[in-house]
């Protein structure tokens, strides 16, 4: 019900249904021009839409335009983060453009007053031209003979004064002067109460002295001996006399110079603790970067202009700073594959960058973006190394599976480490795989710079790779497998010892089983999400629970697994060809060894051929084995044995020459051997059940052959059902060889034990095979 009220509910927020492009598109333009409309009633358009929706649709309604909200405010943020610098380079040029059209303000009004005084001072003269001799003379006497004013008399001091503010640095007296003689120059234009040569010469020594002042806090603002409140106040005072951009870049400079100075007594050397250089650094840079912003935003608040100003400034300090880190302390630690203590200083860095969240600067992406490389470089170095010394000792491992050394079970930074990972240390493996394994884990310790860089992926990439390396290092270690090697990528010309028992190959399988597994994906949770820190330390889901519930980790041990699944296939390959073959390449198991039981005319003793009993007998000890070397995996141990059961019994059903043999060979397969034939794959079936190792694929095949074999039979003119005893007469065979081959007692006046898985399902298997032909 609710998928099929979802669309309705999505059409109503203004989203259109899937269907054709063209009418998607007209659909989608009609229902946003029901919003452009300038007499849109957003209620009234709510009210008609949902009254015919009930509690739950309106419920589901409301969930999808939250989730497109939110997928809304993440597109904006991606797109905010992928045009920031370019809308920060924008803002600065406006800021630049907006200080220069100020600066061509102020100075076209200076050249219209200058202008209007020129032109005020022309029109008197004329007037003077035009008047009689007597009048002008009375005039000028007049003039010249009144007092002047007390207006004038201050404007004359006016520029006497603001000179000696200047030379005693009395900023604030100055500025209210400043302030005062604006007023004066406003009022005397507005009511005339100046001649113009006056007003036009006080607005001259007001600029000139303005001017003057602006130069004296810029010089100040630069001396590194003017620090916090003197500097914030020259800041303000330069900021006041209209000059902001000039004095915010001032602002940042001083901070930039500071932190300048105070670093030359760093002297980073070769020998010098990486971390400690990284620390003393980061105080240094991010607490001036703190710093500038704190003063930023209390002189010049949150206007636009500045706060671009400010953000790119930091951006540029917070470069310059991961390139001093890099090359003084990154550097020599990813080059040698240190990845803890280029982990450890990009840690310290981004601690004392992020604390610069609060000041509103995000400034550890440009960090991580930077740093990157470096890690990457020591990441691979390490990965690297790990898989060089897991093949130095795989060149001389005996293949004998052990418990870790008392040093490494008491390995660890903690007591609760050791005691968290103690199930880890229950396994035996031998020494190559004991030794990968604890340095997987060692490698895991640090990763917080790891996932904060989106390395995660690529950790589990490199990771995959050297367990894939030593997994082709394994499959060399079989003997048969010396011709096979130059297919295995990464191999190379490495040295492994060969793995010459049966014990010693089950052994190879029990390294790569348990690694892939358990301990690999064990390690690998320390690179989950943090934030699900919780569901992975809960006790009661179980640890394959834990170790499955992230996608890319699933896949990651998928193909672990399938790594294994190559190791396994060569096992059983090569088991399956030393079954089947001799040293000089005849086959133990041809036709001719049931199409010659008819010319035989010996009494035959009835028992599974010598193939299968070898087989048999080798799955008997490899069970054995495998249960003291897989406790607590049998089901892998089953699997092993299911696949090497259906290796063999592949091979005989898809070999050709076996088939054309037995279907158009010059003798036909007679009566006895096709019950010796049908005798063998009962056996099959028979010891496979009982060992629990019967799967549907080998069934299948067994029953396929069968059916083969007795179509062949059939095609002679004769009936296969004619010559068969009934199934009991097999089972009881069957269990007798089982029991003969395994050193079991005979049964009492031959019955068989009704315990036995093989009394019921091996006999409903085949006997399902006959009734299928007959009818």
């Amino acid at each position: 019900m609710a998928s099929a009220k979802l669309p309705r509910s999505r059409g109503l927020a203004g989203t259109p249904a899937k269907g054709n492009p063209k009418d998607t598109g007209t659909k989608l333009e009609e229902n946003v021009n029901v919003f452009k409309s300038d007499n849109f009633d957003a209620d009234g358009y709510l009210q008609s839409k949902c009254n015919s929706l009930n509690e739950k649709e309106i419920r589901q309604l409301c969930s999808y335009l939250l989730d497109l909200k939110k997928a809304s405010a993440e597109e904006m943020r991606r797109s905010v983060y992928a045009n920031y610098t370019a809308f920060i380079r924008t803002s600065k040029e406006i800021s630049d453009l907006e200080g220069e059209l100020s600066s061509i303000r102020n100075l076209l009004s200076t050249q219209a007053t200058l202008i209007h005084g020129l032109a005020e001072g022309v029109h008197i003269d004329s007037l003077s031209i035009n008047v009689p001799n007597g009048s002008t003379a009375n005039g000028l006497t007049n003039y010249e003979d009144e007092e002047p004013s007390d207006l004038e008399k201050r404007v004359t001091e006016f520029p006497d004064l603001l000179d000696v503010l200047l030379a005693e640095r009395r900023v604030e007296e100055a500025l209210e002067t400043f302030d005062e003689g604006e007023r004066i120059v406003s009022e005397a234009d507005e009511k005339k109460t100046l001649s113009p040569a006056v007003l036009l010469s006080l607005q001259i020594a007001i600029t000139e002295r303005r001017q003057k002042l602006a130069d004296q806090l810029a010089e100040a603002a630069c001396q590194p001996s003017t620090r916090g409140s003197e500097l914030r106040a020259a800041i303000s005072a330069l900021k006041k006399l209209g000059d902001g951009p000039r004095a915010h870049s001032l602002l940042l400079n001083a901070h930039y110079q500071r932190y300048q100075y105070n670093m030359q007594s760093l002297r980073p050397s070769s020998t010098s603790y990486g971390g400690a250089y990284t620390a003393a650094l980061s105080q240094l840079v991010f607490s001036a970067i703190s710093q500038a912003a704190c003063d930023s935003l209390a002189i010049f608040g949150k206007e636009r202009s500045y706060t671009s100003e400010l953000v790119m400034w930091s951006t540029k300090q917070t470069e310059a700073f991961a390139l001093i880190v890099k090359r003084h302390a990154l550097a020599s630690s990813a080059a040698a594959g240190g990845l803890r203590a280029a982990a450890e200083c990009v840690q310290i860095a981004l601690g004392h960058c992020s604390l610069l969240e609060a000041r509103g600067l995000a400034l550890c992406p440009v960090l991580l973006k930077l740093f990157r490389p470096s890690v990457e470089q020591a990441l691979d170095a390490n990965l690297k190394r790990i898989e060089e010394s897991t093949a130095a000792l795989a060149a001389a491992d005996d293949w004998e599976l052990t418990y870790p050394p008392t040093a490494m079970r008491q390995s660890g930074k903690s007591l609760s480490t050791s005691l968290g990972s103690v199930t880890a240390y229950q396994h035996k493996l031998s020494s190559s795989a004991h030794r990968f394994n604890l340095m997987v884990q060692d490698f895991f310790e640090d990763v917080g710079p790891l996932l904060s860089m989106q390395l995660g992926g690529k950790t589990l990439e490199g990771l995959f790779h050297i367990f894939n390396s030593y997994v082709n290092m394994l499959i060399k270690a079989l003997p048969g497998s010396m011709e096979e090697e130059a297919n295995y990528e990464g191999s190379g010309n490495k040295i492994v010892r060969m793995a010459e028992t049966e014990s010693q190959q089950i052994a190879l399988l029990a390294n790569a089983s348990l690694l892939a597994d358990e301990l690999l994906p064990r390690a690998a949770m320390k690179l989950a999400p943090l934030n699900q820190a919780n569901y992975k330390d809960d006790p009661r889901r179980r640890p394959a629970d834990r170790q499955n519930r992230h996608p890319e980790q699933r896949e990651w041990k998928r193909r672990l697994g399938s790594s294994v699944d190559r190791l396994k296939d060569s096992f059983c390959r090569q088991h399956a060809l030393d079954l089947i073959f001799t040293e000089d390449g005849d086959s133990y198991l041809s036709a001719d060894m049931y199409i010659n039981m008819d010319g035989n005319a010996d009494e035959i003793e009835w028992f599974p051929s010598t193939i299968f009993q070898e087989l048999y007998a080798k799955l008997n000890r490899m069970a054995s084995m495998a249960s003291e070397m897989f406790i607590g995996r049998e089901r892998f141990a089953t699997l092993l044995l299911m696949r090497l059961t259906e290796t063999v019994i592949l091979w005989l059903s898809e070999d050709q020459s076996f088939w054309d043999d037995i279907e158009e060979g010059p003798r036909p397969l007679g009566p006895l051997g096709l019950q010796q034939f049908y005798l063998d794959m009962k056996f099959v079936v028979c010891f496979a059940s009982q060992g629990r190792y019967l799967s549907r694929n080998l069934h299948r095949v067994v029953n396929e052959i069968i059916s083969k074999a007795m179509a062949a039979f059939s095609s002679t003119g004769m009936d296969p059902y004619s010559v068969l005893p009934e199934d009991d007469w097999f089972t009881d065979i069957c269990q007798d060889a089982m029991d003969r081959l395994s050193g079991k007692p005979k049964v009492a006046n031959g019955d068989r034990d009704l315990s036995s898985p093989t009394a019921s399902v091996s006999a409903q298997s085949i006997s399902s095979v006959r009734s299928h032909g007959s009818s």
